[in-house]
């Protein structure tokens, strides 16, 4: 399954919809479209709710946003995580670098209050 992304803004806060599966064919392609937009705006929503599955290659893109938006004093809010991608997130320790919410507006607020 081809990967998908779409971009837009929300109360200046970057979303980035992705959809398909993150594996090790199409993550380094993600994080080439989605890098850039970390050097604009110091934080960034990902909604992953179309997201069906996601390697080891995805975890480790996800890191390298993670990093890249702590170096702009900005956060990464993860959106619509599949149970088994959040279960995976959790067993590997992941999960303590993002913001997680149930849906990009939730991601939204809680952003924009801290």
């Amino acid at each position: 399954m081809a990967i998908k992304i779409e971009v837009s803004t929300r109360d200046e806060i970057m979303v980035v919809t992705v959809a398909g599966e993150v594996d090790g064919g199409s993550a380094p392609g993600l994080q080439t479209q989605i890098l850039p937009l970390l050097q604009q705006e110091g934080s960034l929503i990902l909604d992953l709710g179309g997201v069906t599955y996601m390697s080891s290659a995805g975890l480790r893109m996800l890191l390298l946003l993670y990093r890249q938006a702590v170096a702009r004093n900005g956060r990464v809010a993860l959106a619509g995580l599949a149970e088994t991608i959040q279960d995976t997130m959790a067993v590997t320790g992941f999960l303590k670098f993002f913001t997680v919410a149930d849906s990009v507006d939730q991601a939204l607020t809680t952003l924009k209050q801290a």
